[in-house]
């Protein structure tokens, strides 16, 4: 390989990897900058939902903007949302009877009303119907509506395109004086002759790079659209503030009017958020409840590397194939290879730049096994265990059983979160295990965090985060009378809990699907301890917003401590237990009185073993 032929590769490397590193640089310095948020404040802007979604997802439309924008026109009248019954999931929409005016409504609210519209009969919609069935239609539907949604922050000064008219002028100018150098250099460096090669070559890489520089990645903040986002924000912290905001069903929109749409778009009302699954569910972006309080998980999802969710026998062995392939192609191509008019490969002098292009795929073969055998490796050395809440589970690849067979999953995608990061990769699960988790379990694995590779899984317990939506379990009845509450402990047993005797418990007035009952102190009758039980969806509902803070491992199905109460549950049925009065202090033997309601609780007719 003489000197020139090495100046002409050295020149297309130089130029091509430049304008990648100017595109790189580019790409870094039109990033969405985030604005600090602004004090929690209750008062809302003109924008609407769609709108603030985008702000406050750093400049990305997600599917709070579907959902916020259909609690807002709820909110404004435009249909009604009806609850029947305890389950949110029964909720329908109700258009009115007198058509209201819609010509102010934007594009993509227009959208999500003709929808709605077009599905209903006799002006009656389950809200699960909205769902998409057919996957094509679903996305050219969502990729029009974030077009829409686009277009209206652009109009407000509140977005602007990431890579505008300027820079992607600057990126195609470069990239015809790369084409230039790179077609020159091809031609010098393939001889006489070859004029119209190097001119193909050109105007191959200039179609290439002009198409790369000419899509933009996205929307970037305007100075206004940072302003408005920080008000936002506020808006954000000020809904967050309230406990139970984000456990509102969707007709829960009656009470709290725009507000509901809003915090759907600023993405603080999860339980609406779950029912309102348009069969658009965003898997990169996922709730989570680990660490107790809800919050979004940005999930990355390796595709083309070879090493995600390998074996190391099974590395080792397509390394060893890199290596051998490459060491080959060496052998013939590479530097020592005799290219004068005596080699025994003549030809091959005409093809110098081809020879040496495949000497570099060569050498990068070899690189690439050998660091993929050392980084296999120290990968084994390096396994960690982490726990966390299942986000995801999804089959990610499938291996051919031969003709007419159907292909069968031996990986699976298991996205987790261990609490630790807002984002997070998924591993790669061997398909045989995908059955032993779903979503919203807490599991701990054992994995290797180079590959990716789970080597081990264990359930620690089963879903909180989506156990509304799933069936109740076998062997507990889903709407059956709850466990009476004074029949959970004695006062024999709270008495010696608290350290201080108690009469018989009082029943309370509480609605139909729960009971209650109050100790109270033997000596001045001041209440001690509350008591309440509840079955079935509504179970469900409570078990979801109370299952945190301490744990507590062994005590029915679930039991945790919370400040001056406590929680736990038994098959269907679930216990609150909130300290009174002088008692407020004395959760020391709390957990030794849960136990004793949790063993009882189980054996009797109204409750069901875990």
């Amino acid at each position: 390989m003489d000197g020139r032929l090495l100046f002409d590769l050295a020149v297309i490397a130089v130029a091509v990897l430049g304008w990648f590193a100017i595109h790189g640089v580019v790409w870094l310095a039109t990033r969405p900058v985030m604005p600090a948020p602004a004090p929690a404040t209750m008062e809302l802007g003109n924008e609407r939902p769609a709108v603030v979604s985008l702000l406050v997802n750093r400049w990305s439309v997600t599917e709070d903007a579907v959902e916020s924008t259909l609690l807002d026109l709820a909110a404004r009248g435009f249909f009604e949302l009806r609850q029947p019954g305890d389950d949110p999931t029964h909720t329908t929409v109700h258009l009115p009877a007198t058509r209201p005016d819609d010509s102010t409504l934007r594009p993509y609210e227009h959208r999500v009303l003709s929808r709605i519209r077009s599905l209903a009969i006799d002006g009656v919609l389950p809200l699960t119907a909205l769902t998409f069935r057919d996957r094509a239609h679903a996305r050219t539907w969502n990729k029009r509506m974030i077009a829409e949604v686009v277009a209206d922050a652009r109009a407000a000064g509140l977005s602007r395109r990431r890579f505008g008219p300027t820079v992607t002028s600057a990126l195609t100018a470069a990239a015809m004086v790369v084409a230039v150098l790179v077609g020159y250099a091809a031609a010098r460096s393939m001889g006489q002759g070859w004029h119209n090669f190097g001119y193909f070559v050109g105007v191959l890489t200039l179609v290439v790079l002009s198409t790369i520089s000419s899509r933009s990645p996205g929307e970037r903040d305007t100075p206004l659209g940072r302003e408005v986002a920080a008000r936002w924000l506020g808006v954000q912290s000020w809904l967050r503030a309230h406990e139970q905001f984000h456990e509102l069903p969707p007709a829960s929109v009656a009470i709290w009017d725009r507000y509901l749409g809003y915090g759907a778009a600023v993405g603080a009302t999860h339980l609406t958020s779950a029912v309102l699954d348009l069969g658009m569910g965003d898997r990169t972006l996922v709730w989570s409840s680990y660490g107790g309080s809800w919050r979004r998980v940005r999930v990355h999802y390796p595709r083309f590397a070879t090493r995600y969710g390998m074996t190391l026998p099974k590395l080792l062995f397509a390394s060893g194939i890199s290596i051998v392939v490459g060491a080959f192609l060496l052998r013939f191509f590479g530097p020592s290879f005799d290219l004068s008019p005596s080699s025994p490969y003549p030809r091959a002098a005409t093809f110098t730049l081809v020879t040496s292009i495949v000497a570099v795929i060569a050498l990068l073969l070899v690189f690439s096994g050998i660091w993929k055998v050392v980084r296999g490796l120290v990968d084994l050395a390096t396994e960690r265990t982490i726990t966390g809440e299942v986000l995801w589970v999804q089959v990610w690849r499938k291996r051919s059983q031969g003709e007419n067979q159907p292909s069968l999953p031996w990986l699976h995608y298991l996205a987790v979160d261990d609490g630790t990061a807002d984002r997070t990769t998924a591993w790669g699960l061997p398909s045989e295990w995908a059955g032993r988790c779903h979503d919203g379990d807490t599991v701990t694995i054992r994995g290797r965090p180079w590959s990716r590779r789970v080597m081990s899984l264990s359930v620690v317990g089963h879903g909180r985060s989506r156990s509304l939506l799933e069936p109740v379990g076998r062997g507990a009845s889903a709407d059956g009378p709850p466990t009476p509450a004074e029949s959970v402990f004695t006062p024999e047993e709270v008495g010696q809990a608290l350290g201080l005797p108690v009469r018989a418990p009082e029943r309370v007035a509480l609605p139909a699907s729960l009971t209650g009952v109050e100790f109270h102190a033997a000596g001045d009758g001041q209440p001690v301890l509350a008591v309440q039980t509840v079955a079935g969806t509504a179970a469900q509902w409570i078990w979801r917003v109370n299952a945190r803070g301490q744990e507590l491992p062994g005590i029915g199905g679930g039991a945790y401590l919370i400040g001056e109460g406590a929680v736990f549950r038994v098959g269907d049925r679930v216990v609150l237990v909130a300290l009174r009065g002088p008692a407020r202090a004395r959760t020391a033997h709390l957990p030794w009185l849960l136990a004793q309601g949790a063993l009882r609780a189980s054996t009797t007719r109204g409750g069901a073993t875990a």
